[in-house]
């Protein structure tokens, strides 16, 4: 039998919610008019005899409530009545002006703190705060089933991206096809944007295009420079043709050709930074971006591509000036840099890039550094080849397996029959489990803690049904940029999304949060044990992909174990474990818990036994996974950053060092800007602590942040240790 749900969701029928809801109006009642054992019984086997193929929740209701009265329960009865109207009345509740409220008037501590990289105080990002606050009400009362949203209250996993929900037609992340979108035209607001000439033409449209393709959809977006570097040969040849007619010598002709293209690459590369973070998307703050840095995706190419590289690191260790003009830290674009045999020793080719980047990595704290030679380790296609390629912004990877024998069912036109294709795929996005309350709830049980998971796991799969379902609705003309024009696919007008949220054009991902404490609780150990803890953790996560394996299987939906950026939400984690089990030592005893599989803030460990550990959980995190190690000020050692650099090539795929390049306007301090016991942040040289006067910059979650964070995410910055020693530095 199944049950049509008020929302018209369908589900299994489960006589244990008759038996608890009828429980729950019992613990109301005295004596008598307790409804015994055999009694709900009797209620359940008729409702079963009814024989009905399907039947909706509301006459199950008013079965219960005649026979409860036919036994002569009258107080029950009308306790079970008071409860059914309650619920109705909370599903229908207005519950947006009270936080509308808060917002304007800066009184809301989750908005304010929600992001680290917007400002609730602007009024751009406030107009995205309140359609999310109304999006998340329609989420919660009319779209999602009220298990789910339950489960999201208590933190038993969380349902990410709420204020984006009520529009049906918004993903998560993507990879912009920016190559198709340059080459072979598109259209941008109704305005047709024809192939340019010139890079600093194609450097500009590709912000354009990054602009429109953030402002509809809500995650990080990627893109290329190798689909940039064709159009700084265009720029040489137009130069070289110049000084040819004016009868110059080909020697001539070169050498006034290569300098006024490195011109307009620094100039195009500066329009570029400048707009990017400049210009604000309808998500009310600047593009989520990450730029690839990757020789190897062309040959043809390769020398513009790496001019086009040295550029975007040159202007990232200048950094952008602040109001009082100092040059300081920016959040964005997010850089990687893929490391490859043609720039990772000293005799390489392109070495000189790798020390550019290693000085970036000192000065800025990016770019991140993916290992081509891990990668094509573990992202096989189907032919057993392996395949590098940029994650979809901060974190969030593709898998490969049928990149190959899909076809081209985005209609991209620089398809190529073949050969992988990962730009124009996308995340339909993202449902977390909590796994430190799945083994609270167990209270140490290894039986339950399976049982607990399993049921856990499910609810996070309805979850993420229900996501993409909402999407599989969605006709192209919804975002022409994305589905018409070229950034996800060229379908035509009218046209369903539908084939391309299946056969693994897109994942949609599982995600996970809190390995160490959930570990930590059932065994004693951290999972950084290389023992006990180690093996149960690497079990916990098989577990994860053999369940994620299994749903794709049945549903040919590309689901994918994804380590979450939880930026606010291991704050909200920390305090519904809090509230459920109460002060637990070394699991509930912080404001936060740790981020997918990560070493534990607090934990001493040297830099490279981290990566080393971490590559091996990074293996089972496919869909999305960032290692990191803390650092002292490295500008005078980049030795060790070197020597960071060449071990994340060989041992983890995807990797990253924080550093720290602070700024304080009130007495012109360089440095880092600490945190006190009270977790608030304050200037070393002179105690200011306005957050307007402090430029700090922090990795909270895969993007730095610079728009400081909420009590939770601060204490787990202060926390952390360094995995490099300060004497190493010195």
């Amino acid at each position: 039998m199944k049950i049509v749900k008020r929302d018209g969701h369908i589900v299994d029928y489960d006589p244990e919610k008759i038996r608890v809801a009828i429980g729950k109006a019992n613990t109301e009642v005295k004596g008598k008019e307790k409804a015994s054992k055999e009694q709900i019984k009797e209620i359940i086997k008729y409702i079963e005899e009814l024989n009905k193929k399907r039947i909706l929740v509301e006459d199950i209701q008013d079965i219960i409530e005649e026979k409860l009265m036919e036994f002569g329960k009258y107080q029950l009865a009308k306790k079970y009545i008071t409860y059914r109207y309650t619920r109705e009345l909370v599903r229908k509740a207005n519950t947006t002006d009270k936080t509308i409220k808060e917002l304007i008037e800066g009184e809301n501590e989750y908005w304010n703190s929600e992001n680290s990289n917007k400002n609730a105080e602007v009024v751009t990002t406030q107009r995205d705060y309140l359609a999310g606050i109304t999006s998340t009400d329609i989420t919660r009362r009319f779209l999602l089933p009220e298990e789910i949203v339950e489960a999201h209250d208590k933190g038993i996993i969380h349902f990410h991206d709420a204020d984006y929900f009520a529009q049906n037609a918004l993903h998560n992340c993507e990879l912009i096809n920016l190559e198709d979108m340059l080459q072979n035209g598109t259209v941008i607001n109704g305005v047709m944007i024809e192939k340019p000439h010139r890079f600093i033409t194609a450097a500009t449209i590709a912000t354009q295009i990054i602009l429109a393709v953030t402002s509809s959809s809500y995650g990080g977006a990627t893109v290329s420079l190798s689909h940039l570097a064709p159009f700084v040969r265009s720029s040489y040849e137009k130069y070289y043709k110049r000084y040819e007619k004016r009868n110059l010598s080909k020697e001539e002709c070169e050498k006034f050709a290569k300098e006024d293209t490195r011109k307009e690459i620094e100039d195009g590369v500066q329009t570029f930074n400048y707009q990017v973070n400049s210009m604000t998307n309808t998500n009310g703050q600047a593009p989520f971006l990450s730029v690839c840095m990757y020789l190897g995706e062309t040959d043809e190419y390769k020398e513009e591509l790496a001019l086009i590289i040295e550029e975007f690191l040159k202007q990232r260790i200048l950094g952008f000036k602040n109001r009082k003009g100092v040059y300081i830290t920016p959040a964005f674009p997010k850089l990687l840099y893929i490391l490859e045999e043609d720039n990772i020793h000293e005799d390489s080719k392109y070495w000189y890039l790798t020390e550019l980047a290693a000085q970036c990595t000192a000065k800025r704290m990016v770019p991140d550094y993916i290992s081509e030679k891990v990668m094509k380790e573990l992202k096989k296609n189907e032919y057993g080849d392996g395949d590098c390629y940029p994650c979809m912004g901060c974190r969030s990877f593709l898998t490969p397996d049928r990149t190959m024998s899909l076809g081209n069912i985005a209609k991209a036109k620089n398809y190529v029959e073949g050969k992988g294709k990962y730009y124009g795929r996308f995340n339909q996005g993202v449902v977390t489990i909590n796994l430190p309350d799945v083994a609270l709830s167990s209270e140490g049980d290894m039986d339950k803690f399976w049982k607990i998971f399993d049921e856990r796991l499910e609810l996070c799969h309805k979850a993420l049904q229900i996501r993409h379902k909402r999407l599989s609705t969605v006709t192209s003309d919804v975002a022409p940029i994305l589905w018409q024009d070229g950034a996800l696919a060229r379908l035509e007008k009218g046209e369903s999304i539908h084939e391309l949220l299946h056969h693994g054009y897109s994942t949609i991902s599982l995600g996970y949060a809190g390995l160490y404490e959930c570990v930590k609780y059932m065994t004693g150990h951290s999972h950084t044990d290389n023992g006990e803890g180690k093996e149960f953790g690497i079990k916990i996560m098989q577990h994860l992909n053999d369940m994620a394996g299994k749903w794709k299987k049945e549903e040919d939906i590309d689901y994918s174990v994804y380590g979450t950026p939880i930026e606010s939400t291991t704050y909200k984690f920390s305090k519904c474990l809090k509230e459920r089990f109460g002060t637990v030592k070394g699991i509930t005893d912080r404001g936060y818990i740790t981020n997918s599989y990560h070493v534990p803030v607090f934990e001493e460990i040297d830099a490279f036994s981290k990566l080393k550990l971490e590559s091996e959980f990074q293996k089972l995190s496919p869909g999305g996974a960032i290692s990191y190690i803390e650092t002292p000020n490295l500008q005078n050692n980049l030795d060790a950053i070197i020597e960071v650099i060449k071990f994340i090539y060989d041992n983890i795929m995807y990797a990253e060092l924080n550093t720290k390049s602070d700024y304080c306007q009130n007495c012109g301090y360089s440095g880092e800007i600490l945190i006190d016991d009270d977790l608030e942040w304050y200037c070393p040289n002179c105690g200011n602590r306005d957050h307007n006067t402090l430029n700090v910059a922090r990795r909270t979650c895969g993007y730095i942040g610079t728009n400081f964070w909420n009590k939770g995410r601060t204490q787990e910055i202060k926390e952390r240790v360094l995995h490099i020693d300060n004497k190493v530095a010195d």
